[in-house]
Formats: structure tokens, C-alpha cells, sequence
């Protein structure tokens, strides 16, 4: 579970009838357990280089500083205190309903055991499809009290099984949609978080020609091709591009962030980037040329990601909003400044909090990341095209295979045990 603390003056994850006055003076005190995530506002050192103007005996952190250009989300599971940790936006998730069914006394527990007494789901005969229909009418009782908790979006976690499913996606969307109204959640307070498989991409456009806003996750570095073991490996993955190998063959440099750039086509308005995993994946592996080639420039491959889609975005004057998720120290959070968002571990909030700064000296806190850059950013003609499905599995690379193959198996699992779980507490106690 995703929950958003700090939100600059201009976000996707606040509807704009909220951002005017989002926070009561109660919810700029509130405090989670274990660190502040509110200080009075700070004029820290701006791109331009302006002097702060924090008043000479205030305390500023690092915490407080890094607020001030990307909005930052804890990655945690369950917060079910919300009187002491005020977030401005949640991610209800297979994961989340596993650690509220782990919970005796959550106060979302009730959410869970109305949907398991659901007429609709009991009258259905196969145990499979009363599961998913369990699964579906959980996420969406939890989101709804979210909701009623945050000022923000709430981003429901699409059944990653239905990967390669347009129409499954579209279909478990429209039920989600359809759920929430039933709750008085409007459409503009939801987001909808679909793998950026091809299919996943495609059913992102036509729920956002719809006014339906969709959260694209698992977008991993991609590969050039060039070389018949490249293409045979390909191949042998995708039978139907075997008309296609001559026109393949001439557009031999195929680009890194296919992924991230159809979506952004797409019209998705937000699209998340594994940081973390893109680099963990290039410490034990090599032959991905993208991969390669960033280590040679001694650059961080997932950091390079990042970048590279931010300028793309800018310069094509897109409405997507860029996510870095899978944060591992302080400096990807410093580095990453300017971005729209950056989930990262408590653990480094928490440091980032505990850290009493300077703002005249320490990092100089400068956004690392402007819209500026997409004028500058030096794009081939080939990664400026209008990305498809073909050009979009021709350029799948060894990193973004096995990154996308692993992080579909653990939401699928996910999403099993919870199917497991609420057949084995079915029919709920006291229904």
C-alpha cells in the first residue's frame, strides 16, 4: 500500500476541486508513529539558486527539503491510524488485503467480510469465479474507505492475470468504476494500476478516451536489438511477427523506454519505474545493450530510465505523470528531485526526517530533473516514433523480460492467496 505524505502545489493525485484547500491546520500537525511528515512551508534553494528563506531558529530537514519538489509516498502495507499519519492519497492492492486479513482488529476488516457476504458473488456456481468476484468487490470496499479517508486519488490494482487481456482490463475497470459509485466515489478520485504489457498500454488509451485515469506499472529498461539471435529469440517468443523480420532488420536500433513512451502515447496519467529492480538487475547480469551502455557512461541504469522518459514526456508535451518506485537509499531520493513522484521505504523517510540540514549548504536541494531538459534531451528519429505492438515486442530486452515475468508471477500469487485465503474465512463470522 502506497500512501502519498506531501503534495507539491500541482498534482495528478489530488483532483483540482481539492488542491485549492486540501489541508485543515489539524492535518498539517498530524504525525505517523514513528516521524513528522508535516513542517511549516519552506523556501528552500530553488533551480534558480534564491536563497532560503526559513527563518534562522526552524528546524529543516532533509525530509522537509526534498518535499518541496516531488510529492513522496511511503511504500508500507497498513497504516490504520489515520488520526496520526494523514496521507494525501492510497494504493488498495492484493498485498493490502493480505495484511488487513492479518489483522484481527484493522478497522478495514469489516470492508473484507461485507464483500464475502455479497449476494451477486454467492449465487455464482464455479468457486473460481466467486473468488474473483470476492477479490474484485474487496478492493473496491477497501478503496472506498480509503477514499473517505484521504483527500487524494486512491489507485486500485488491476488483476495482474489479466495482463494480456484488453478486454478483461477494460471489463474489471468498468466493474471497479461501477463499485465505487455505488460508495459516492467519483471517477476524478480514482486511478487504475494496469501492467504496461501491450494489452495492459492499449486498454490504458481506451479507459483514458473514457475519462477513466490509469496508472501504468512495471515499466523496465528495454533493449536494442541487432543480431540474428536477437531476432531468433524473438521469434520463437512471438510467432506472429514472422512476416515483419525484413522491415525488423532495417530498423536495427530499437529504443529503451518502449514501455514507458507508449503509454505516455496512450495517455496514461501516470507511469511508475522500477528503479531499484532496473539496477539490482544490471549488478547480476550483462548482454542488455541499453543496460551496457549506461554502466560504460558510468551512469545508474534505472536512474538513466528515469531521466530519458522525463525529457521524453516534456518534449512531446504529455499529460503523464512520472512515478520512481523501488527507492534503496537516500541518494536515488536526491537524485530523483523534480520527479512527480518517488515512492520510497519508511526506512529512508524515517533517516531523511531524522536528518537536520542546512539548506544553504548541505545538497544544495536543486531539482535534478525539469521540464526544461526535454528541449535539450538528444532523441533519435526511431524514438520519436508512434510505438505499436510490433516496434513494442521487438524491443523487449533480456532486463525487461525477466523483470515483467517476475513482477506479473508475484502480483498473480498475490492475488491467489487472497483468492486461498477469503475460501478458506468464507462465509465470514456474524453474516
Amino acid at each position: 500500500m502506497a500512501l502519498a505524505i506531501s503534495t507539491p502545489a500541482s498534482s495528478s493525485l489530488l483532483p483540482a476541486s481539492r488542491q485549492a484547500a486540501r489541508w485543515s491546520s489539524s492535518a498539517r500537525s498530524a504525525k505517523p508513529a514513528t516521524f513528522s511528515i508535516r513542517r511549516p512551508p519552506l523556501a528552500v534553494r530553488a533551480a534558480a539558486g534564491n536563497s532560503p528563506a526559513s527563518p534562522v531558529d526552524e528546524v529543516v530537514t532533509e525530509l522537509d527539503a526534498v518535499t518541496s519538489f516531488s510529492e513522496i509516498v511511503p511504500d508500507t502495507v497498513v497504516f490504520d491510524d489515520f488520526e496520526r499519519f494523514a496521507p494525501t492519497a492510497a494504493t488498495v492492492s492484493s498485498s493490502l488485503l493480505l495484511g488487513i486479513a492479518g489483522l484481527p482488529d484493522t478497522k478495514f476488516k469489516s470492508a473484507i467480510d461485507t464483500a464475502l457476504a455479497d449476494g451477486e458473488c454467492n449465487s455464482l456456481e464455479k468457486p473460481e469465479n466467486r473468488m474473483s468476484c470476492y477479490l474484485t468487490k474487496a478492493l473496491a470496499n477497501v478503496g472506498a474507505e480509503l477514499a473517505h479517508l484521504v483527500p487524494g486519488r486512491v489507485s486500485t490494482e488491476i488483476d495482474a492475470r489479466l495482463a494480456y487481456d484488453t478486454q478483461g482490463i477494460i471489463q474489471m475497470v468498468h466493474e471497479l468504476v461501477n463499485l465505487y459509485n455505488q460508495h459516492d466515489i467519483p471517477s476524478e478520485r480514482l486511478l487504475f494500476k494496469i501492467p504496461a504489457t501491450w494489452q495492459g498500454i492499449e486498454a490504458s488509451r481506451l479507459l483514458e478516451s473514457e475519462g477513466i485515469q490509469t496508472h501504468l506499472t512495471f515499466v523496465y529498461i528495454l533493449r536494442c536489438l541487432g543480431g540474428n539471435t536477437s531476432f531468433s529469440k524473438l521469434r520463437k517468443r512471438t510467432a506472429w511477427l514472422h512476416y515483419s523480420w525484413q522491415y525488423l532488420a532495417i530498423r536495427r536500433v530499437l529504443i529503451n523506454f518502449a514501455q514507458a513512451a507508449a503509454a505516455a502515447q496512450a495517455g496514461a496519467s501516470v507511469v511508475q519505474i522500477f528503479v531499484g529492480r532496473i539496477r539490482d538487475w544490471a549488478r547480476n547480469h550483462s548482454g542488455d545493450p541499453e543496460i551496457d551502455e549506461a554502466l560504460k557512461k558510468g551512469e545508474d541504469a534505472g536512474l538513466a530510465l528515469v531521466k530519458k522518459v522525463y525529457a521524453y514526456i516534456h518534449k512531446n508535451g504529455y499529460k503523464t505523470k512520472l512515478m520512481a518506485a523501488a527507492i534503496r537509499n537516500k541518494q536515488d531520493v536526491f537524485s530523483l528531485l523534480g520527479i512527480d513522484y518517488i515512492i520510497a521505504p519508511l526506512k529512508i523517510l524515517q533517516s531523511l526526517e531524522e536528518s537536520v540540514t542546512d539548506p544553504d549548504v548541505k545538497y544544495g536541494y536543486v531539482p535534478r530533473l525539469t521540464p526544461a531538459i526535454g528541449k535539450t534531451y538528444d532523441f533519435t528519429e526511431e524514438e520519436l516514433v508512434k510505438w505499436d505492438q510490433l516496434s513494442l515486442a521487438a524491443a523487449m530486452g533480456p532486463a525487461a523480460e525477466e523483470l515483467l515475468a517476475s513482477g506479473l508471477e508475484g502480483y498473480v500469487n498475490q492475488a491467489r492467496r487472497v483468492e486461498e485465503l477469503f475460501g478458506k474465512i468464507w462465509p465470514p463470522p456474524n453474516v
